[in-house]
């Protein structure tokens, strides 16, 4: 038996693909986790969430040039989650590390954004980190925990020392993580600066930081727009970027150099289903750029 055998289960189908898992490239898997949540929890409904309006989301991009009916995607289902987080990302590992062996690029639909680290433990070799997030997520703990939404990319940071961790549309800091990312070699760009040059200036510095890293994970927490574009997240932060931005800017630094990703952070119930849109539309937009890049369109 294998690990996404025995750690996920079957659920609704991630845009209605139903490749088969030996033959597939790109494999969906749900993380429905929100245990450390502490303002607005409800991000374990969001995987369920994202995939029904998935369902209802044309697949060509147009930024890509790609139609995601092209791409062979296998859904595996989701996680099977306890309340103890340690065991949770320990299982997440483990079914991304077999992912990634079989050759496959694994796409997680969370969930709460502490998953990253479990999925960033599974990925071994040099590794860069780019991560779209009003928050740097960098304090050492958070309502006396250590491992949670709010200290996980700390954890990432000190556990996998990546080559280069890239936080964009940084909005939301305390001292203390400002302190560790210039002690530590954090890049972040705020979200007032992509408005002020623009999201072409702002991948090029992106891309930038990122030169000579050949391997990222790329994470993307939905608060990382503004609550005008997607008001249902767990922590909701004003004066972020918009759908368009996010996208293009998704479009001008994912491609092949990614060898998994996920989107977090979605809590369904705080509106009427446009944040899950938003979320699998950012999901489809991904693939087809990591697809474009390494086939052509």
């Amino acid at each position: 038996m294998t690990y996404p055998d025995l750690y996920t289960s079957a659920g609704a189908t991630f845009g209605g693909f139903r490749t088969g898992y030996k033959d597939s490239d790109y494999v969906a898997i749900g993380v429905p986790f929100d245990a450390t949540s502490t303002y607005r929890p409800g991000s374990r409904f969001a995987p369920l969430a994202i995939r029904e309006a998935s369902l209802n989301t044309e697949t060509y991009s147009f930024r890509a040039e790609i139609d995601l009916e092209d791409l062979k995607i296998h859904d595996a289902g989701d996680l099977h989650v306890t309340g103890d987080a340690d065991e949770t990302l320990r299982r997440l590992q483990l079914v991304t590390e077999e992912t990634l062996n079989d050759r496959k690029t694994p796409f997680l639909i969370g969930g709460e954004h502490t998953i990253s680290f479990g999925a960033v433990k599974g990925i071994h070799g040099g590794l860069a980190v780019l991560s779209f997030d009003a928050h740097l997520d960098l304090r050492n703990e958070y309502m006396g925990q250590k491992v949670c939404h709010a200290t996980f990319m700390r954890r990432i940071a000190e556990t996998v020392n990546p080559l280069k961790i890239v936080e964009v549309g940084t909005r939301a800091v305390c001292r203390e993580e400002l302190e560790y990312a210039r002690d530590n070699d954090i890049a972040y760009l705020t979200s007032q600066k992509i408005l002020r040059v623009g999201a072409d200036k702002a991948a090029e510095e992106i891309n930038g930081l990122l030169d000579g890293c050949d391997r990222i994970y790329l994470t993307v927490d939905m608060d990382v727009l503004d609550p005008a574009s997607a008001p249902a997240v767990q922590n909701p932060e004003p004066d972020g970027l918009s759908a368009h931005e996010l996208l293009n800017l998704l479009s001008e630094t994912c491609g092949r150099r990614v060898v998994a990703f996920d989107v977090a952070e979605v809590a369904p119930h705080y509106d009427m289903g446009v944040t899950a849109i938003q979320a699998a539309k950012t999901i489809f937009e991904i693939l087809s750029c990591i697809h474009r890049d390494r086939h052509g369109s």
